[in-house]
């Protein structure tokens, strides 16, 4: 099964009904797709990918292959808690964090704020369509996202190393993602990532020419009244490749109160006789309309 692809430079051209439908079925069913034609620039993107890959050998690649992960998987231990991974977390949205880590270079800190300010951009687009195949207003998921400050914007940058006992672990054990919409640049050699859809782990392969794979997380399934849909996913480690993952999170600032949009919502709370009253006047109508104004008499208007 193929994972879906949207390309991005259709939203703006005459295929753009045929893209927003393409997307839409991609969060109802999938919870995920790749983003081709996205405009940032490949250029940028593999120097992301560079940094983070010479910080990791510099910096974390020894300690990881000393750590207590290491050894339990060497000694062969029960290894059901743990993950093959060796990870950090970039704050970039309300304020960031990045000048706080430790021996990060200035190169690194600059080339991922340049980065990140593509991927907001992006991010949002991405929030407005999906507002859109929703039927809510275009900036109703930066809204909902935001409080006071805007909505939060952090990065998960992970390396799964290579493992002597691939079958003894996970590189990241199964979950769904809590925040928002989750975009990744990941390994153009080495695979791991799988997602479970229809009963089965689907492998998604490495992303070539610098696609962006994107999934959806608790939140837009909570918004979208499960419309769109959090899906389970993992890493499995590779024997004989180190896998790059760079996950960016499009989250909602801790504040932010999270429910359905109402719009999405059935009506609730109402007489039965209010409806077939209703139902007389607009039997041969779509439904959609009486749905709406049941809802607005049961809210008092």
């Amino acid at each position: 099964m193929a994972i879906p692809v949207i390309d991005f430079s259709t939203l703006n051209g005459d295929k753009r009904d045929e893209t927003m439908a393409l997307l839409h079925e991609a969060c109802q069913k999938w919870g995920c797709f790749l983003i081709e034609n996205h405009e940032i620039e490949g250029k940028l993107m593999e120097k992301v990918k560079k940094v983070i890959n010479d910080y990791y050998e510099d910096n974390l690649k020894e300690s990881f292959y000393q750590s207590e992960i290491a050894k339990r998987l060497e000694k062969k231990q029960d290894t059901c808690d743990i993950d093959w991974e060796s990870s950090f977390f970039i704050w970039h949205r309300p304020t960031s964090n990045i000048r706080k880590i430790p021996n990060l270079s200035e190169e690194l800190c600059k080339t991922m704020d340049e980065y990140i300010g593509k991927l907001v951009e992006l991010a949002e687009k991405l929030s407005e369509v999906m507002s859109e195949n929703l039927g809510l207003e275009k900036e109703y998921i930066k809204k909902a996202f935001s409080g006071s400050n805007g909505p939060a914007m952090g990065t998960k940058v992970a390396k799964y190393p290579e493992c002597p006992y691939p079958e003894l672990v996970r590189g990241l054990r199964e979950h769904t993602d809590a925040g928002g919409i989750i975009l990744l640049l990941q390994d153009d050699k080495v695979p791991g990532l799988e997602f479970f859809k229809d009963g089965k782990w689907i492998e998604i392969p490495p992303s070539k020419n610098n696609a962006i794979f994107v999934n959806t997380g608790d939140q837009i399934e909570v918004l979208s009244n499960g419309l769109y849909k959090s899906v389970v996913h993992r890493v499995m480690p590779d024997k004989n490749g180190s896998r790059l993952s760079i996950a960016s999170f499009y989250n909602p600032i801790g504040e932010a109160i999270i429910s359905p949009a109402p719009k999405l919502l059935y009506p609730s709370n109402y007489r039965y006789g209010d409806y077939l009253e209703l139902y007389g006047k607009t039997k041969f109508g779509d439904k959609g309309p009486r749905f709406e104004s049941i809802k607005d008499k049961a809210n008092g208007n």
